[in-house]
Formats: structure tokens, sequence, C-alpha cells
């Protein structure tokens, strides 16, 4: 099973990724990655450590002449803001954080809690998506992530192709797919920068040219879109995550909701085989596989909960009320978000594809590919 974990805190020496059942046989390029983590680093109102941080992917095993082993890939990202061993504890918890929690949890210090749990640690799961995505493309699967929404104000993304839609998202600077609203939305993040408060949002990841069949209706734990659901909600500050009408389908009747079904024997070319949606309000996704649409994937991004402005907290020596401590934090992280949650897409949607292609090489996953389609072209 393709699989991956991290270690590392926020101002340790470096955060790493081992990402073990990588097929062999895939060319790898680190400036790719690097592209990533540098995307992940910018959007308007990220602060001051992105600045310091020039985030750089370094294997430390697993290739050969920049192609894949098959064995286990180890990546490591170095923290050049590096201090932990000088950085003292928080004794007033910040509300939004762990903090809290985990120093009661562990019996510990707040400082063990946030150096692991902080947002820094996105950076080896950006990689380790990046890296999945180079599998990904010599099949023609393709991914955007872009912000659908700021601080409450919709950012309509505007009709285009993918190439077009890749080209607004990157000129734009909070990552949308309409960069003519970008003044409009700077000044709001500014609006937010100096009344000490910070802003979250809604970011969307589109996945293009997946097979039928990624994923299991067989198991609760194979189905595609309860382990995307998982993973995304796994990432810092996320707090909701809906796939194609998500809640929205719950509003309508099923006469508006449900994809009709019709058959062109002109259009057999991947990824639907000839089996055309006017719609795609299931998102890509049905009984937990994909069924040849787009994978749609929306995630709720709460606001950062370090506030320059800091909310009410107790301090945890004298039980007394004060104002909860400030660490170095940004006003608005959306546009990283979009980032990450499209990596961490593109990891589970890798993961599915070598669950039902096979694992041990791109030429083996190819040629199981290739017999796939001839044999459902078929039916």
């Amino acid at each position: 099973m393709l699989d991956y974990r991290t270690a590392g805190e926020s101002h340790g020496k470096a955060m790493l990724a081992i990402v073990d059942g990588f097929p062999a046989g895939v060319t790898i390029q680190a400036e790719a990655i690097d592209r990533e983590l540098a995307r992940r680093q910018g959007g308007y109102g990220r602060g001051g450590r992105q600045r310091i941080e020039t985030d750089r992917v370094d294997f430390l095993s697993g290739l050969w002449r920049s192609v894949t082993l098959g064995g286990p890939i180890a990546l490591q990202v170095v923290n050049r803001d590096h201090k932990i061993d000088r950085m003292e504890d928080l004794d007033r918890p910040r509300p939004g954080h762990g903090d809290l929690t985990g120093a009661i949890k562990y019996l510990g210090s707040i400082r063990a809690v946030l150096e692991r749990a902080s947002a820094r640690e996105t950076v080896v799961r950006v990689a380790a998506g990046a890296l999945a995505r180079q599998l990904l493309t010599p099949l023609g699967i393709r991914t955007i992530g872009y912000v659908l929404e700021l601080g409450g104000t919709p950012i309509t993304p505007r009709p285009g192709t993918l190439e077009e839609q890749l080209e607004w998202r990157d000129e734009s600077i909070v990552y949308s797919l309409d960069p003519s609203q970008d003044q409009a939305i700077k000044e709001k993040i500014d609006r937010a920068q100096k009344q000490g408060d910070t802003l979250g949002g809604i970011v969307e990841v589109r996945v293009e040219g997946l097979p039928f069949g990624l994923g299991s209706h067989a198991q609760w734990n194979q189905k595609l879109d309860g382990r995307i659901a998982q993973a995304v909600m796994s990432i810092q500050a996320i707090k909701g995550v809906e796939i194609g009408l998500g809640f929205e389908a719950a509003r309508r009747p099923g006469s508006q909701v449900h994809d009709p079904i019709h058959y062109d024997p002109e259009q057999r070319s991947l990824p639907h085989l000839g089996f055309i949606r006017p719609t795609n309000n299931a998102g890509g996704l049905e009984a937990g596989m994909t069924n040849g649409q787009p994978l749609v994937v929306r995630a709720a991004k709460k606001p950062i909960s370090t506030l320059a402005r800091p909310l009410e907290s107790v301090n945890l020596k004298t039980k007394q009320p004060e104002a909860a401590a400030y660490e170095r934090s940004d006003v608005c992280a959306l546009a990283a978000a979009s980032v990450i949650v499209e990596n961490v897409v593109a990891f589970e949607v890798a993961r599915a594809l070598v669950e039902k292609f096979g694992g041990d090489s791109l030429a083996e996953i190819q040629a199981r590919w290739n017999l796939f389609i001839e044999m459902a072209q078929k039916r």
C-alpha cells in the first residue's frame, strides 16, 4: 500500500516524510516539488516566517539518478528557522489551538504540543503529494486547487480550460480563479490585519482524467470519498469537507441531485468511455468509487487561531485570567491551504491508483491501466 508518515517540529532541525510503497521506475523532478513548496509559502496574508524559510526538498533515500527504486523514499525539508531549544514555554493557552488540550493530555508543556501541531508539518505533506503527482502525470491525471471563498466573500471561478485556469490561479495573489477580484480581497485581508484579526475561507480541488473504479464499495475503509475526507480533515485548521454538491445535496430533491447517464459511442475516449453526464453533482464519486467524471473536493478552513489581539485565556500556573499568548503567525493562509489540500488529495488518488493497478513499477501500472481500459471499452 502506498502510504507516508511525517516527523519533525515547527522550529526543529527539519521536517521529514517517509513515503512507502511508491512504484519503481518513476522519474522524479525535484524542481516540480519545490514549486509546490514555494506556492505553499505564497499568497497574500502570510507572516514573517515565510520570508525566513526557502523550502526545498532533499531526497535521503529511494532514488537512483532521480528514478524511484521501489523502496521507501525519505524526504527532508530543512527548517532555516531552527531554534526549538532556545524557545520558552507558553503558560497562557491560545483558544483554537491544541495548547490546553495537549498540555493536559500529555501532562506536559504547551511547547511540546504546539511544535508538532503546527501547520509547518504540512510542508512535507505537500512534498509527498507533489511526489505522488509525478506518478499521476504519465497517466494523464491532473489536479488544480484554488480559493473559492475568503472571509465570507465568494470568488466565482472564471470558466475556462484547465490550462487557462492554472494561469489565472498563478496570477492571483490569493490563488483564486478570478484575479480581477484580488484588490477587493487584499483590502479585506488588510482590514483584518489592522484589527488584529484573522480570516479563513473555502478552497476547492479538482482532479481530471480519473478512470472508472478507483476506490471500492466493498468495505467502509476502502471508499475513496471517505479516505479523501479523512485526509483533508486531518489538515490543520480544516473544519469541513464536501464532495460534489456536498451539503447542498441535502437541500434539494433527488431529481436535482443525481447525475443522469447518457451514452455516446463517438466519445469512447478516456476517461468516461462514452458514458456522458450533463452534470457532476456527485463530484466524480459514487459508492466510494470514481465514475469517470472530475473529482471535486471542497474544504472549509477556519481563521488562524493565533490573534495579534489575543482572546481571553487563563494562566496555567496561577489559574488567573489573562490574554492568550502570541506566537508569530499569519493573517490569512487560505492560499497555502489550497496548495496543501490539492497535494493531500493527489496522494489519496495515487494511493487508490496503486491499489487498483498494482504498485511494483510504473511500467506495470501503465500496462494494467491499458488492459483495463481495453476490457472496459468492450463492455
